[in-house]
């Protein structure tokens, strides 16, 4: 198969394969469509899989003891999603992971993703990339949770996820920053008069 005309083109961007590989990548990777609210995964399930979201708005969060929601992360068009403890280990999920967008992911199990690793080592590479830029990512976030206003966060979470606003609801976005709605309110309205 020509890569030109295959969804590796999109996924793996700047990574040419030879033919056989293209196949055997492709026969790895499975198409889901999903709905708006549907549910990808629940806390104490086993996680078999991480998705690449091609089309739609999907988002992990927690639930601590009191019941409160924690967004995480959200994943659009072009980024990777999963419960990444439990994926890279025998642990049951903590996470939730929640359709918020019509959405169509591919997902790889992590016996194939083994199985292509030692079958092309740019898969590899690419992978192991991706892992170094999200726990990069993850970090300043953390900085910016412990350091940054909830102002700067919010300016923050708008250059990471541009677009996504009228997407998802208030209350994951407050989530996300660890803040509540009425402070999610307050601080836009506070940038429009700036």
């Amino acid at each position: 198969m020509d890569q030109n005309n295959s969804i590796l083109s999109e996924i793996f961007k700047g990574i040419s394969f030879p033919n056989n590989e293209i196949d055997l990548i492709e026969s790895k990777l499975e198409t889901i469509n999903l709905k708006k609210g549907d549910t990808l995964l629940r806390a104490d399930e086993t996680v078999l899989y991480q998705y690449y979201v091609y089309k739609g708005c999907i988002r992990t969060y927690y639930i601590d003891k009191y019941g409160k929601e924690h967004t995480l992360q959200f994943a659009i068009n072009d980024w990777w999603i999963s419960d990444y403890t439990a994926f890279f280990s025998t642990e049951k999920a903590i996470m939730h992971i929640e359709v918020l967008q019509d959405a169509e992911l591919y997902r790889i199990s992590k016996k194939d993703m083994e199985i292509l690793f030692t079958e092309t080592t740019q898969l590899e590479t690419f992978f192991r990339k991706k892992m170094e830029k999200a726990f990069a990512s993850f970090q300043k976030r953390i900085l910016s949770n412990l350091a940054a206003s909830a102002k700067e966060r919010y300016v923050s979470f708008r250059t990471t996820y541009p677009n996504i606003e009228q997407n998802v609801k208030n209350y994951h976005i407050a989530s996300y920053l660890g803040i509540t709605t009425e402070s999610l309110s307050r601080i836009r309205k506070e940038l429009t008069q700036d």
